[in-house]
Parts: structure tokens; sequence; C-alpha cells
């Protein structure tokens, strides 16, 4: 058993800038640790799992290479970074690598894309895969939402007793079915057949059209079009629904709702990351991380959902909620953060107030999804949560409202609405 996790490459994240130009998205902290380590962590442990590949097109990257190096020592499992020539699409990639994946003889495999936070069931995928259909199939992760929102995602029309999947469209133009792919799926060797069939289909196509540009590739295969749809209603592939929770992390502001549903999840799995109310402590609401070595006054007031990184400074008074502060920042006295992304090594001056609005999923409906929300609307900023870059110092006694910061920005007035580049 081995595990395939989908990190992708530099030219995507766009809509993770400024957050993504410092760090590869995959290595953003969530809830306190990597995005990719929530996923690490879950593989390692599945009983009998013997390697997890990373796959992706990122360059050999310094963090990269140590954060891989420190999860192998923490999880006891070998961990390798496979790099991808090109993007491939989710399919290409493990196809172009297959000998890796099956080397050692695996008899099975999960793939993870990186961009998903969840529960990651994936004892429970095993159990339904063995207790369904025969030793070839495979299996999709699923989850539940509404009619409106099920249109931006694959969505899955499943026999509801053998949970046999039927059909399978990708972010279909009218409703299909309210199960969508959770982007986490539990493969045999056998895949691959399927995917050279697509791959060969490829190839022929091409050589049709050999007067077009030239840019296509063969090798470019994406497994939700291309194979899903395929292979729906053939009796290989099964949906496996999950009532756990689940949400895509595409934009900065979906980073803090993901940190919201993780930090909710320690109390069951890591109740040691969870900050505690100590005398001579600052006061903490609701589910706090805060990094061993962050200096935090005791007066200052932090919580729900705030997740604080190493060497983070918080004076006196300072009152914290629903915000991610990254390493080096310092939040001087008296200052208010709430729905903001503190870059690394910036600075909020005195008083200042800095503040974004929620994206958060409609609470009163139980199969809400995140809404990957565009930038703009009617070439207005959409208000959504407060992102500070790296290195963005901040005045004393300024306010700034539903604003992407660049790094390395010295503001000197308060902001609202606005992307000071």
């Amino acid at each position: 058993l081995k595990a395939v996790i989908l990190i992708g490459g530099p030219q995507k994240g766009t809509r993770f800038r400024p957050l993504s130009f410092e760090v590869p998205k995959p290595l953003f902290p969530v809830a306190g640790v990597p995005m990719v380590q929530h996923h690490i962590e879950a593989c390692a442990k599945v009983p009998g799992l013997k390697e997890i590949l990373l796959m992706g097109f990122y360059q050999p990257h310094e963090a990269l290479s140590r954060f891989l190096v420190s999860a192998q020592q923490e999880f006891k499992i070998p961990i390798r970074y496979l790099q991808e020539y090109a993007a491939l699409g989710t399919g290409g990639g493990i196809y172009h690598f297959r000998d890796q994946i099956l080397s050692g003889g695996a008899e099975a495999f999960f793939v993870l894309n990186a961009d998903v936070c969840s529960e990651f069931p994936l004892q429970e995928m095993l159990e339904f895969q063995q207790r369904h259909g025969d030793a070839d199939s495979f299996v999709i992760l699923g989850t539940t939402a509404n009619r409106t929102q099920a249109l931006n995602y694959g969505c899955i029309v499943a026999n509801t007793d053998t949970q046999e999947v039927q059909h399978y469209v990708e972010k279909p133009s009218t409703f299909v079915s309210e199960i969508i792919n959770c982007g986490i799926y539990l493969f045999t060797p056998a895949i691959f057949q399927h995917i050279g069939e697509v791959f060969q289909r490829n190839q022929q196509e091409l050589v049709l059209e050999e007067s077009s540009n030239g840019w296509q590739r063969a090798e470019v295969i994406r497994l939700e079009q291309d194979v899903f749809t395929a292979l729906a209603g053939k009796g290989k592939l099964y949906v496996y629904k999950t009532d756990g929770f689940w949400s895509q992390i595409k934009s900065a502001g979906s980073a803090i709702y993901a940190s919201r549903l993780y930090l909710n999840q320690y109390s069951k799995t890591h109740p040691e990351r969870l900050a505690q109310n100590k005398p001579g402590g600052p006061i903490i609401r609701g589910n706090v991380y805060i990094h061993p070595t962050a200096s935090i006054d005791s007066s200052a007031v932090l919580g729900p959902n705030v997740s604080i990184g190493e060497g983070v400074t918080v004076g006196a008074g300072v009152r914290l909620r629903e915000s991610i502060v990254l390493h080096g920042a310092s939040l001087h006295d008296h200052t208010c953060v709430l729905n903001t992304i503190v870059g690394w090594d910036s600075t909020i001056g005195r008083w200042a107030r800095v503040e974004g609005t929620p994206s958060d999923p409609n609470p009163n409906d139980p199969y809400a999804k995140i809404d990957s929300e565009t930038l703009f609307r009617d070439g207005r900023l959409t208000p959504s949560i407060t992102i500070l870059g790296c290195s963005v110092t901040i005045p004393a006694e300024v306010v700034i409202l539903n604003s992407i910061v660049l790094p390395h920005k010295e503001l000197s007035r308060s902001y609202k609405n606005q992307i000071i580049l």
C-alpha cells in the first residue's frame, strides 16, 4: 500500500498570492503545520502503508527538501518527491511515474490532492473497497454539497444500493448530483491500463491534428474529465461518502476556514497542539494553536480559530480572532486583528486595526462549502479576508480593511478594499 500526494506546481496557485510568493503552497501552515503534513499524518496512520510519494513540478526546493527530511523522521515512513518535467494533469503525473508507484509490488495506492483539507477517512475507504466491488475496483471519496455549489465540483451519480458510480461530470453546467468529488482516491494498479488508453487516444488525436500549434501534449491527462467520465457505469468505480469535514484550499481565505476545521479536530487527534488557559498566560477562547517559541503578553485575548507561528511576538492588550499569524511577525500593544493572515516578519503598530471579511460557508446549511470567490466582482475588489504579505509594516493607529498588501510594503495611512502593490 502506498500514497501519492499531488502538490501541483508554481504556475498555479495564483489565487493564493501573495502568500505563495514566499513558500510553495503545500508548505503553507494551516493550523500550525504545513498544509500537506495533515495528509502525511493521515497516510502514516494507515496500517501497512509503505511509502508516501509527493508529486508535482516544483523545482527542487530547499524548504521542500527540509520538510521531507523532518517528516520522514517524525512519521518513520519513506517520503520521496517526484518532480514532473511539466504540468501533466492529475492523471498524467501518476501515469508518468507508474513504475515508481508500483515498485515493490504495490497492490493499491491512495491519491490525494494537496489543496483539500479533510478528516481523510483512508482506512474506511480501504474497508469499503474490500466489501464492495472486485479486487480491481477504484474508490472516490465523495461528500454532499448543496445544489448550487455542486456545480463547481466534479459531480457523482451513484447507485444508492451498491454506491457504484454510474455517471461522472466535472463542473457541470446544470444540476447533476449533490454528491461531489473530494479529490481523494483509492486505486489499484489496474487504473494505469485505463489511463494508458487515454494516453494512446490523445496520441492518435495529436497525429491527426498535426497542423495544430504543437503545444498540446499526449501526456497531459486529467483523472476527473478523462478517466472517471469513461469509467462511470462500468462497474469499476465506487464512491465512499463521508460525513466528516472537507473543504478545498484554493484561496488564502479558505486557509483560515481550513485552519478552523483542523483546530476543531485537534481536540480529538492532537489535544497537545491546542493552547490552554494558564495562570499568567494570555486569555484563550476556543481553539488556538501557539508555536512554543512565540512570545505572548498575558493580557492578550486570542481566539477562536487562531494559529500563531514560530517566533511571533504579541504585545499587551492585543485582540486576535479568526487569523493566521506567520513566523516572525510582531503585533504591537493593543492591536486588533480579525479575519486576517499576517505574513512572515510583518509588523503591526500600536492601536492599529487590521480586519477582513470572512468568506465562510453558510453556517445554517450543513452541506454548504466555501465559495471559491474571484478577487474582483464588477470591477471592484470583493470584500474578503485581509492578507499582509511578508515583511509588511503597518504604522500605529491606522485601519486596514479587506485589503491585500504585497510583500515588503511600508504603509503610511489607512486603506480599505484595496490591493496595495
